[in-house]
């Protein structure tokens, strides 16, 4: 029987939770996620944990935060003046935003604090700082 080895194009059932549990995406109630390894799409501890499952193999991996989305980073967070946003935004700790780098590409931030002049964002992943728990189960290896 076949593993799965680097590069190989596979289609994975994934349930992630937080260190203390908590379900933060699953793939269980849709489609398998279909991924090429090796193309740095997916956390590299993710990938790792792949390489050698069987087809129907199921199993659990822990990934540490270096292997994960890394470390918070504080030059990730900004101030940003509420004259600079839109007039009918209230901001509210934890409100998605979206705004476009200079090279127009789309970057994610989160409202971490509000003030009465200004807001700080972070530009964070949402999962920066955190050790992830994985259950797998591999459902094809193509």
């Amino acid at each position: 029987m076949s593993q799965v080895k680097e590069n190989d194009t596979v289609k994975v059932h994934y349930t992630g939770k937080l260190g203390n549990g908590q379900v933060f995406d699953s793939s269980l109630e849709r489609e398998p996620l279909e991924i090429t390894l090796g193309q740095g799409m997916l956390i590299p501890g993710f990938e790792k944990g792949m390489i050698d499952m069987k087809v129907n193999e199921k199993k659990t991996i822990n990934i540490p935060v270096a292997e994960a989305y890394g470390e918070v980073r504080q030059e990730l967070f900004y101030d940003v003046k509420k004259e600079q946003l839109p007039p009918e935004m209230t901001p509210q700790v934890g409100m998605g935003l979206a705004s476009k780098d200079p090279e127009g590409r789309e970057v994610q931030f989160r409202v971490a604090e509000v003030h009465d002049d200004y807001i700080v964002v972070d530009a964070n992943h949402p999962l920066a700082g955190q050790d992830l728990t994985f259950d797998l189960e591999l459902v094809e290896i193509k």
